[in-house]
């Protein structure tokens, strides 16, 4: 039979409402409020308010750039405007406009040496001139290996570090997916995802989205041989 693609890479649309929460529930509260109370905020000039600035801190997987997608988003349904920077970010994505309300700097951590000089005048504008700025990275500011001056900026605001969820948590997460999809899938299969895929939620979310179009392109139940097969068919096309 012909192998059939797969399209693992692709995400689904990030959201709050399909961020599972786990132990980020105060976290994911400031975040909505900075959505919809940003264009307050960013009127706050000349302040160092610690909600206009929040630094969010976990490994790979852990959610935070879902995160930042999330809250882009929401701003934008509140007739704000967001942006979201990255280390492949071009340079004029480090200026300043004073009709941007939301600065979302992703992967902080990996800004070589011109971008961390970018990073820490921006800031210092949304500070002075109004504005609010979400940053991410991998590690605590005091352990982050960058410039000083930008290393106390980002201790400056709110630090929350993005829990991962647990085993538990992340069964139950995606049992409430097939759930709300209609699937009827063993919770047998939902295990052995886990202990044999990746184990973050993005990554088990896109294969059980391929689980599913699987089993309705070869007409067959999702059981735990038809999960074997695909992952030796994805881990054939890697």
């Amino acid at each position: 039979m012909k192998q059939i693609p797969l399209d693992l890479s692709a995400d689904q649309p990030q959201s709050f409402d399909s961020f599972v929460t786990g132990r980020n529930a105060e976290l994911l509260e400031r975040l909505k409020l900075l959505a919809t109370a940003g264009a307050e905020q960013s009127a706050q000039r000349g302040s160092a308010s610690t909600d206009r600035f929040i630094y969010l801190w976990a490994e790979a997987g852990a959610g935070k750039t879902h995160l930042l997608h999330a809250l882009a988003t929401k701003a934008g349904q509140e007739g704000q405007r967001a942006r979201l920077i990255g280390a492949d970010s071009p340079d004029a994505a480090f200026d300043y406009h004073p009709q941007t309300s939301h600065y979302l700097l992703d992967d902080v951590d990996q800004l070589f040496e011109e971008q961390q000089i970018a990073a820490f005048n921006l800031f210092n504008q949304i500070r002075e001139q109004g504005g609010c700025m979400v940053c991410t990275g991998t590690l605590p500011p005091t352990r982050l290996e960058l410039r000083e001056d930008l290393r106390t900026r980002l201790g400056w605001g709110l630090i929350y570090q993005v829990h991962d969820l647990s085993d538990d948590e992340k069964i139950a997460a995606l049992l409430q997916i097939t759930l709300d999809r209609g699937l009827e899938i063993p919770p047998a299969v939902m295990m052995y995802m886990l202990t044999h895929y990746r184990r973050d939620m993005p990554s088990l979310s896109r294969m059980l989205d391929a689980l599913d179009r699987y089993s309705l392109a070869t007409k067959r139940a999702i059981t735990l041989p038809l999960l074997r097969e695909l992952l030796q068919q994805e881990s054939g096309e890697q």
